[in-house]
């Protein structure tokens, strides 16, 4: 509720700014798979089925193309909402994006330059595994090491976890850590999810190295690029982070003189405090965060 009360406090220049960048117009609206990804790339990191009542950037909202887009009771019947399921198949298919369920359970989509900021803060490394990982998850991950990929029901059978609850507990696990992510999606001859591990698509974007800091800091500035301000607790809703976690991303920013810090926990984006002043171009085109793999190229030690 209170982020409710939060978001409708935002003046109509940031709700125009966020409807821009997140896609919340009519005139454009997200229709294609390329236009999906396209989206993604966009804004760095996008929910899938969330509406209007959730913080953030969504697939569906963007396919809607209107700001109070509110997914119904009966989804099956609803157009937008299947559309947005097909999308979501045919983005999960291609693999040029990175689409999981990430911290508190969340399925999100991933830009591929933001994946190493997100491993950097959740994901957990081979050597770590046997002592952050439970049991199951474990055995799922055995299985998935010999064979790559594998449906569903084959890797319930073939880990010998029957329990549905433990399996599925197990497999959220293994996504939150940034180890396993659905390759694909069949329907036929029944519905099944196709399960990989996520270095197989994305091993350049998992072996980057990146610090804390650092990660918090460009997830709070590809947030903040899109949303053009903050409110309390918005940023922590929208990725999973921890309220003190995100603030420390929001402060840095401030630091940089990127954001300004309008009250506590509130902050709006630099670029426009100046625009009524004098326009800054360089500041207000898309911006995007650092890509770790160009930091060595651009500034070799």
């Amino acid at each position: 509720m209170k982020d409710r009360q939060a978001s409708q406090a935002l003046s109509s220049e940031i709700e125009e700014y966020r409807d821009a960048r997140w896609h919340r117009e009519n005139t454009a609206c997200v229709e294609t798979v390329t236009q999906a990804e396209e989206f993604i790339e966009r804004v760095g990191f996008a929910a899938c089925l969330t509406d209007a009542r959730q913080p953030g950037p969504s697939l569906y909202v963007a396919v809607c193309g209107r700001r109070d887009a509110t997914m119904p009771r009966n989804v099956q019947k609803d157009p937008e909402s299947f559309h947005t399921w097909i999308l979501k198949d045919e983005v999960m298919r291609r693999g040029r994006a990175y689409y999981a369920k990430l911290s508190r359970g969340k399925a999100m989509f991933l830009a591929r330059r933001m994946i190493p900021y997100f491993r950097a803060l959740w994901g957990v490394p081979r050597r770590e595994e046997k002592k952050r990982l439970g049991e199951s998850a474990l055995r799922l991950l055995r299985v998935l090491r010999k064979e790559w990929e594998m449906g569903t029901a084959d890797l319930r059978l073939e880990s010998g976890i029957t329990d549905r609850k433990r399996f599925t507990q197990a497999l959220d696990e293994l996504q939150t850590a940034m180890i396993v992510v659905p390759n694909e999606v069949v329907y036929q001859p029944r519905f099944s999810y196709l399960w990989g591990l996520a270095e197989e698509r994305f091993a350049e974007e998992l072996a980057t190295k990146v610090d804390r800091p650092t990660a918090l800091l460009e997830i709070a500035r590809c947030f903040l690029a899109g949303a053009g301000m903050t409110v309390p607790g918005e940023l922590a809703r929208v990725t999973g982070l921890t309220r003190p976690e995100a603030g420390l991303g929001n402060k840095a920013l401030v630091e940089e003189g990127y954001a300004v810090k309008v009250a506590h926990g509130t902050y709006r984006l630099a670029a426009l405090e100046v625009t009524r002043s004098r326009m800054r171009p360089h500041l207000l085109r898309d911006e995007v965060p650092i890509d770790p793999r160009r930091l060595y190229a651009d500034y070799p030690i």
